[in-house]
């Protein structure tokens, strides 16, 4: 029955609990495929799926929208203020239009 209300609403329930419209699960979608595209997992780990050296589960209850967002957008001032340096730097990619929305709308599902 909740399922079927949902579905009247144009809303789904994400893994994480988190309800969202049907639209906003697509931009998620987009995310995940996106953070696939760019090998992201060659360096960072959700779901015990990729590099154990960045793990980004619950990434969405450590940090802030606004820092995922620098973190793809500036990663080398993301960087600067960390304590300790990681042994290899983020890569800056060069996001086309709509791709930092698709990722971001990924990672903060990530709780």
């Amino acid at each position: 029955m909740l399922r079927r209300l949902c579905v009247m609403v144009g809303a789904l329930t994400l893994a994480s609990g988190l309800t969202v419209s049907a639209q906003d699960g697509a931009k998620v979608a987009e995310g995940k495929k996106l953070y696939e595209t760019y090998k992201c997992q060659k360096c960072h780990l959700i779901g015990g799926v990729g590099s154990k050296v960045s793990p980004l589960d619950n990434v969405a209850t450590k940090l802030s929208s606004d820092d995922i967002h620098k973190w793809l957008v500036a990663t080398d001032e993301m960087t600067a203020k960390l304590k300790k340096k990681p042994k290899v730097k983020m890569k800056q990619i060069v996001f086309k239009p709509g791709e930092v929305d698709a990722l971001m709308a990924y990672m903060l599902t990530l709780k």
